[in-house]
């Protein structure tokens, strides 16, 4: 990964193309010099076996014409004088020279070895050519062994009649030698010029990166928020002039972020300090600041790239007030579309919406306060709630009171038997009133926390027992099975009995009105699964509740069937009032059932030492 980095680097890339120019250069005048360097050495080799074929057909010439008054073949008196010339005075290096006459017959030759060749004639095309007078018999080629060589045949002329001709075959060993010792000249010209030019490469490259590398660490430190150091300034170039102005910038910025940071602290304790949540839009709904208590209200990590009609659920309508200038107030309920009481996960939000107005730009943006009234509404719900339900479950008692009063005022008294049963309708229904207002004072001193747990060592299955034998009665009355289990190990617990008790009875006392008659009901003690709890059920074969009526079912007056459970003399308290005592001991109550199957009523208490403290 270094070696990468340092690859693109600029020092690298410079000394890159000052190699490249140079390598493109060289080659450029490679090609140029050697062309010309081989076509000069072959020119040249060419000519100087024309000029001497051009010589030894002049100087053969006289030898190779025939007398008028002769009848003998003038090869036969020339031959051995043609031979002695060609070998001594024409002998070129690596060549064969040969002299025909005019029937193409080998006359003479400058090799011994060929000397069995006098007198046979030369088939060549370019002999041929010659001693038809064709000029430009050249050509080179290469023979089997490698060896270039070139061929060339020249006309004998003697009196404008041809009489004979020159061959010559030269070896082109010695010009491609040189040639190639040009080439390695050149290749290791260019080795050492692109070897100093590299060198010079880096030096003068580094002349121009070590001040931008100097630039460079002086940014990095200004990233960091190191503004006191200055960058190097080593010349009045592009570069020194650069660094001039990088540290009069980094002066400025300095400034800059100084007077900004300060304002940043102020507006920053102020957010953090605030009790309610606030946040900032622009002219586009984009949230620009926020607090933490922002964040906590809606529920959200980061405000980063949110629009305000989206995190607020502001409807259209909503929008155009905010856009027209207006102050808006509004409630948000979240969780929960549907709101109650009973529901602890449920918030409400109250959002106080200002817009934010420029005098020369109209409105660009809003600022959002936010707070939280979910303790407030609920308790002004519950008041209400509580209210209504005290005043309706007082209403049908009271109602009846005074109707069977005015049936007695008005002569029902006279008969006694209708007379004493008017008089037990009053009397139950007193009896009613009371019981009702008990358990709400006694839901008012749980909630008040004016009745103090008085904690004693308590076997458990001596008291699942006696619960079992309290309600012996009525269990034989609906031929109900009643069981006790404890697990292993259960025996001895520290709680207040007497309100342990209540939760019981009020437990068992509703396991038997909602079981039909023959049905069975379940008291077990069992430890928990959780560490250090016992879990205490009471469980039945009953009626059941629905499912939806489950999440309720522990709210104060709140009754699956109104009509039925308050003739059987229930007054929608006692699961309320399990739940306090539960909770005031520590544990926690929970409640399964199934339509038409039955309930199971869990509640879980801590194991607890002598004077109240956890195992």
């Amino acid at each position: 990964m270094k070696l990468k980095q340092y690859f693109q680097t600029i020092q690298v890339k410079l000394v890159i193309i000052y190699l490249l120019l140079i390598l493109v250069a060289m080659q450029l005048i490679g090609v140029y010099f050697i062309s010309a360097v081989k076509a000069s050495l072959v020119n040249n080799f060419t000519n100087n076996l024309k000029e001497q074929a051009d010589i030894l057909a002049k100087f053969a010439a006289p030898s190779l014409s025939p007398t008028i008054d002769s009848d003998t073949d003038p090869s036969d008196n020339t031959s051995e004088d043609l031979n002695l010339v060609v070998r001594n005075l024409f002998s070129i290096s690596g060549a064969e020279v040969q002299v025909l006459d005019a029937n193409g017959k080998i006359v003479a030759t400058s090799l011994q070895l060929h000397q069995s060749y006098i007198g046979q004639k030369n088939k060549s095309l370019a002999v041929s050519r010659a001693l038809q007078n064709i000029s430009d018999n050249e050509e080179e080629y290469i023979e089997e062994d490698g060896s270039r060589k070139k061929m060339i045949a020249v006309p004998v002329t003697h009196n404008d009649k041809i009489v004979g001709a020159v061959h010559i075959v030269a070896s082109m060993t010695e010009v491609y030698d040189t040639m190639n010792r040009v080439n390695q000249i050149f290749f290791s010209g260019t080795i050492i010029a692109l070897g100093l030019t590299g060198v010079l490469g880096v030096v003068l490259a580094h002349t121009i990166t070590h001040p931008i590398q100097g630039l460079t660490r002086q940014a990095e430190l200004v990233a960091e928020g190191h503004f006191d150091m200055k960058a190097p300034v080593l010349g009045n170039d592009e570069i020194g002039r650069l660094s001039m102005a990088f540290n009069e910038m980094t002066i400025r910025l300095k400034e800059a972020l100084s007077a900004n940071e300060e304002e940043n602290e102020k507006l920053i304790s102020v957010l953090s300090n605030m009790s309610d949540g606030v946040l900032a839009v622009d002219e586009n709904n984009q949230v620009i600041v926020w607090n933490k208590r922002a964040l906590e209200l809606l529920e959200l990590g980061t405000l980063q790239d949110k629009v305000m009609p989206e995190v607020l659920e502001l409807s259209k309508e909503q929008v155009e007030f905010l856009q027209q200038g207006r102050t808006q107030i509004f409630i948000i309920r979240r969780d929960s579309p549907d709101y109650d009481t009973s529901s602890e996960e449920d918030s409400i939000l109250k959002v106080t919406l200002s817009p934010i107005h420029r005098r020369d730009r109209g409105i660009t943006g809003a600022i959002a306060v936010i707070q939280d009234v979910t303790d407030q509404e609920k308790l002004e719900i519950s008041r209400r709630q509580f209210v209504a339900n005290v005043s309706h479950e007082l209403r049908t008692p009271l109602t009846t009171i005074k109707s069977y009063a005015e049936a007695l005022n008005d002569g029902a008294l006279e008969e006694r038997e209708l007379s004493e049963r008017f008089v037990g309708v009053i009397s139950n229904e007193t009896e009613r009133m009371i019981r009702l207002v008990s358990d709400l004072l006694h839901l008012s001193r749980l909630d008040s926390n004016q009745a103090p747990l008085r904690r004693q060592q308590t076997n458990i299955q001596e008291m699942l027992d006696e619960v079992a034998d309290r309600f012996s009665f009525q269990l034989r009355q609906k031929r109900i099975t009643a069981t006790v289990k404890v697990g292993k190990g259960i025996r001895n617990l520290w709680l207040d009995r007497d309100q342990i008790d209540q939760v019981l009875d009020n437990l068992v006392s509703n396991a038997v009105k909602y079981t039909l008659d023959g049905g069975k009901i379940t008291l077990a003690a069992m430890k928990s699964r959780e560490h250090a709890y016992i879990d205490i059920s009471v469980q039945d074969s009953g009626i059941g509740i629905p499912a939806k009526d489950l999440s309720k079912i522990f709210d104060r007056f709140y009754r699956v069937d109104k009509a039925r459970s308050r003739n059987m003399g229930g007054t929608g308290l006692g699961l309320s009032i399990a739940r306090e005592i539960v909770k005031q001991h520590g544990g926690k109550i929970a409640l399964e059932s199934e339509l038409n199957v039955g309930s199971k009523v869990t509640f879980s208490l801590p194991l607890l030492q002598e004077g109240g403290k956890s195992k």
